[in-house]
């Protein structure tokens, strides 16, 4: 389920838990407690890297990318993460801070979506 994660990255995922941003807690409140109907884990650890939201069942990862995201760097280490990701087997789906704080229900609609196209 850790993909081979080492205990570095162990630690940056529980730092990442006690720091999550305002969008972050925003869907965090909507995917817990599985009321998706599925588990989801946050800022958990996915071999070199620490994932916003992971459903181990659906092999889903949602990563919710702030302002920081726009510099063309850090575009060129989220593209090699997902590659990364996607070479693992994982379906990842990204949203901006915007979209989950401004429409948090099309944000849980689409993930709902995506959950019914992946099978278990």
């Amino acid at each position: 389920m850790n993909f081979g994660a080492n205990s570095v990255i162990f630690g940056r995922a529980k730092n990442l838990r006690n720091n999550q941003t305002f969008a972050e807690k925003l869907l965090w409140s909507r995917l817990r407690n599985n009321q998706l109907g599925v588990r989801f884990r946050r800022q958990h650890p996915v071999a070199n890297f620490v994932v916003d939201f992971f459903c181990h069942t659906h092999q889903l990862v949602i990563e919710v990318d702030g302002n920081v995201h726009l510099d063309k760097t850090v575009q060129i280490e989220d593209q090699t993460k997902t590659e990364s990701l996607v070479g693992l087997g994982l379906t990842v789906v990204r949203f901006t801070n915007q979209q989950v704080i401004e429409d948090i229900e099309m944000v849980i609609a689409q993930i709902k979506n995506i959950l019914l196209q992946l099978k278990p």
